[in-house]
């Protein structure tokens, strides 16, 4: 029977109180006060933690005493049978609840058999103070209903920082898998904490709440603690339905609490809404009803799914390891994500030319080919950086081998890519193909020597099959095959200088010998497979963070500069080493919403150098998705033109002379920006900022931004409104509360791009925090400066190699007249320029009718390139004069329908500056 907290007299809980307050714990083992009752909801408490006495008894009676049945709430019903569906006899005889629901059992929706409030599973005991935190015992009390459950469970709780806490749950009795991520190890407990805590003893259960305010950011005690050796659940509440993240799906910004499920298991699918796809980040994002916001991080590679409900709540649910949470209070999102990334790690720093425009095809069957695509790009004025090459240039589709036929002058091709100052990439399969003749094949029978590959049950190399056949497949937990991977790059790179890594797994064969787990199997190998550090079952999620990983190493000792990789499948942590695009999408405009979700989370979970493949991958464009798409394109952080063979043609080139101008358009505003873009990594990679950024990211305390995510921002300076339907020539777009200028009003050689069309609208938008209806023909994307930013730009460069080029800045002032930027420039190339201290860092700030620069680190990488242009945004009046450095300034201009001041000077950029007008 179901019997939750009712009424009860007060004599009879004293009693009851007083008879087992002799067993519980002393408070003193905890070094804390009692809850303090003034606290709301009575839920949490003014010091570190402390023992949860008062709610845990009274439902202990109320369940003992099967006084008046309350049924639980159906949004707040948490599953009682897990492993299948329940008949009422089997669902209580385990002391669940049995409420037959209007709709199918199997499908969404409150389950028939759920748990009652206070079931017991697990009891806390023997709660002993430590150096971070506190340990106890959690003993199971229930009968199990699910095999192999763990008896005793050891509990650690570190109060890691101010902001940080950490709890893991593991087997007191055996050693566990535990996700070889390396984190912060930290010493002693933090003194103050933004959290309390408490803790539940029978049934065991963990709240954690905000010091200041009360709001319940995580509470276990909502459902019992499941803990057998391949099945682990704990649930908990949410204080809103506002939750973002659980990486990688297709889905809006923000997920769907009723009675929706997320599954973990990177899987080599076409991306499809409902689906898990290539990568598992087990980390979300809570916006709280003030505005504040928290994270949870759950350190766990294994299979997983994640059911969100509407109370709202969430249940995880994984099939082995441990359960190792982080809980990170903000309390606002961008510290969230910051203190996300102190734990698995800041991103890379990319190389500048990795920002430009990359090209890519699957059917350049030819170096030929390939080289002609070049020079149509050239003769067509569009911008290129990077030229990429699919699966065609290997010989039958092996790693580290091209094929003689249509490559036979790869090297070569690859070398003029270089003198004309253009980069290559090409793919990299993680198969390695087994078949041939032994001493045929160096990575095969290399790797073969020295045991670098995953092991089957008899301990023999396992044979699976990719691409080029029958294929073995590295285990890059391996330290030898680190090695091995590096030796085999190596050799390559020798041959034909690559500049880069596209890694990507292919579909996989699955010998029929191989069953594990059902349709965990589907798309690897077998989850039984032997590893290095443990089973494939466990370490599949980290296979492709691995990867990445050796590949990161081998590139910087081979080439001895910068890696950029990209790579499909990732897990938390990816960002350090790689970024990502975002798979096999299709050409349609729904995938051309989804993307700006995907990068968006991306960039929270420590990826900011994320893409999609321009105008689609599978299937064939229109030219006008494939304009739309390169508009929004542009100010992807990755940006590459990618499409399957047999589809249509989708290079630039390729349209008609309108929408190529279009496209070229976009390109040439995405290459002004460059400086800006290049300066956002770097925030990225030395302080855990994002580059793409969610609008409720700048503007917490609008509740309006939260789920907006049909536009992005760039920083907190600039915001992007694409077009995201068929046929439209006007998009709205929400502006939060503040002044917004149109970068199309600015337009003009030497400023932001020569070819962008002057808007027949007020350039300016004075927002009280609303909904826009902008006006978007197929030429324009509309991409507006928020004021009191000031943004650097680079003038007419043809490539990202034009760093040579002459700079500009644009200053959108505030109403008051301020504004603020910086410039972050190195020799965009170099290891470790940051780290080292090789670098230059510019602060600009706008105010009094001013506009100067401070020198806070010089370098030799700025000297020789000169401020050109300064467009001022948001005069207000008609200046008389303008003086540069105190030289008068004669040839400025002004529009006062704009209140736009021009003002073209030749300034040192390595110098400090002061532009001023009266």
């Amino acid at each position: 029977m179901c019997v939750p907290l009712q009424q009860w007299a007060g004599v009879a809980v004293w009693l009851l109180w007083w008879r087992i307050h002799r067993t519980v714990l002393p408070l003193s083992n905890l070094m804390a006060t009692a809850p303090d009752q003034s606290c709301p909801c009575f839920s949490c408490c003014h010091s570190p933690f402390s023992f949860c006495f008062a709610q845990t008894l009274l439902e202990l009676v109320a369940h003992q005493t099967h006084q008046k049945q309350l049924q639980v709430s159906p949004g707040g019903r948490f599953d009682c049978g897990p492993e299948r569906l329940l008949a009422r006899a089997d669902c209580e005889a385990r002391g669940c609840c049995y409420i037959p629901g209007p709709g199918p059992r199997s499908g969404p929706g409150p389950p028939w058999c759920f748990f009652p409030r206070g079931y017991r599973s697990y009891r806390a005991e023997n709660l002993t103070a430590t150096e971070s935190g506190f340990s106890a015992r959690l003993r199971r009390v229930a009968a199990a209903f699910l095999p192999a459950a763990v008896d005793t469970v050891r509990l650690d709780l570190a109060l890691e920082t101010p902001a940080r806490l950490r709890f893991t749950l593991r087997d007191a009795a055996r050693q566990r898998y535990e996700v070889p991520l390396a984190t912060p190890r930290v010493q002693g407990r933090a003194p103050r904490t933004l959290y309390g805590l408490q803790v539940s003893q029978d049934p065991f259960g963990l709240v954690v709440c905000r010091q200041r305010g009360g709001t319940v950011l995580l509470n276990t005690t909502v459902a019992p603690l499941i803990f057998t050796d391949q099945f682990l659940q704990i649930s908990t509440s949410l204080p809103s339905q506002f939750i973002s993240g659980l990486g990688e799906h297709l889905t809006p910004l923000f997920l769907d609490t009723a009675w929706s499920r997320v599954t973990l298991w990177n899987r080599d699918m076409a991306p499809a809404p409902h689906v898990n796809l290539y990568g598992s980040h087990p980390f979300y994002l809570v916006m709280e009803d003030d505005g504040s916001a928290h994270g949870v991080f759950l350190l766990n590679s294994n299979a997983m799914d994640v059911l969100l409900q509407p109370s709202p709540a969430l249940t995880w649910r994984t099939t082995g390891g441990i359960l190792d949470f982080y809980i990170f209070l903000g309390p606002d999102p961008k510290s969230v994500v910051r203190q996300y990334l102190d734990v698995v790690g800041f991103p890379f720093m990319p190389p500048y030319w990795g920002l430009g425009f990359h090209l890519c095809r699957w059917g350049y069957s030819s170096t030929d080919i390939t080289r002609q695509v070049v020079a149509n790009m050239t003769a067509a004025r569009f911008p290129l950086d990077v030229q990429w090459n699919d699966l065609d240039y290997a010989d039958a589709k092996r790693d580290f081998t091209f094929n003689k036929k249509g490559f036979r002058d790869y090297p070569e091709m690859v070398r003029d890519f270089h003198s004309r100052g253009l980069r290559y990439i090409m793919i990299v399969d993680a198969g390695i193909s087994s078949s041939g003749p032994p001493g045929t094949y160096k990575p095969y029978d290399e790797g073969l020597k020295r045991g670098v590959f995953i092991r089957n049950a008899t301990g023999q190399p396992l044979i699976g099959k990719v691409w080029p056949g029958p294929t073995a497949f590295p285990d890059f937990t391996n330290p030898r095959t680190h090695e091995w991977w590096h030796d085999m790059v190596k050799d390559f790179h020798e041959q034909v200088p690559f500049d880069g890594m596209w890694l990507v797994s292919g579909p996989l064969y699955i010998p029929p010998m191989c069953v594990f787990g059902g349709r965990l199997q589907a798309g690897t190998i077998c989850a039984s497979s032997q590893q290095y550090l443990s089973s494939h079952y466990n370490l599949h999620s980290l296979y492709g963070l691995t990867e990445a990983m050796a590949s990161h190493s081998a590139l910087l000792r081979v080439r001895g500069k910068r890696p950029f990789i990209i790579s499909r499948s990732t897990f938390a942590g990816h960002g350090r080493y790689a970024g990502h695009w975002t798979g096999d999408v299709g050409s349609d405009w729904e995938q051309l919403y989804y993307s700006i979700p995907e990068v968006l989370l991306f960039n929270l979970f420590g990826v900011p150098l994320v893409g999609a493949d321009i105008c689609g991958f599978a299937g064939s464009t229109s030219e006008e998705l494939c304009v739309r798409w390169t508009q929004l394109g542009a100010f992807y952080p990755f940006m590459r033109n990618h499409n399957d063979h047999g589809t249509r043609p989708q290079e630039p080139y390729s349209f008609s002379p309108a929408a190529q101008a279009a496209m070229r358009s976009a390109l040439h505003l995405r290459y002004s920006l460059l400086p800006f873009l290049y300066t956002l990594f770097h925030r990225a990679h030395s302080a855990g900022e994002t580059v793409a950024r969610p609008l409720f990211l700048e503007f917490p305390t609008d509740p309006n931004t939260w789920a907006v995510d049909r536009q992005l921002l760039w920083g907190g300076g600039l915001l992007v409104t694409p077009v995201l339907e068929a046929g439209q020539t006007k998009v709205r777009g929400y502006f939060p509360a503040g002044t917004w200028y149109s970068l199309a009003g600015v337009s003009s050689p030497g400023a932001v791009c020569g070819s962008c069309p002057s808007p027949a609208f007020d350039s300016t938008i004075h927002s009280k925090g609303q909904w826009i209806l902008l006006p978007a023909p197929l030429d324009t994307i509309n991409v507006h400066a928020r004021a009191g930013h000031i943004l650097p730009l680079q003038v007419s460069p043809l490539t990202a190699q034009s760093r040579s080029k002459a700079m500009a800045l644009v200053v959108a002032l505030t109403p008051d007249g301020f504004a603020r930027g910086d410039l972050f420039w190195d020799d965009g190339d170099s290891w470790e320029t940051f780290e080292r201290g090789d670098y230059t860092e510019i602060l600009f700030l706008a105010s009094n009718d001013a506009v100067l620069s401070q020198l806070l680190r010089a370098s030799p990488h700025l000297d020789g390139i000169l401020l050109e242009a300064v467009t001022v945004l948001g005069v207000t009046s008609p200046p008389r004069r303008v003086l540069a450095n105190g030289a008068i300034v004669s040839d400025f201009s002004y529009r006062s329908d704009t209140q736009v001041l021009r003002v073209p000077v030749s300034l040192p950029m390595w110098e400090q500056f002061v532009i001023s007008w009266s």
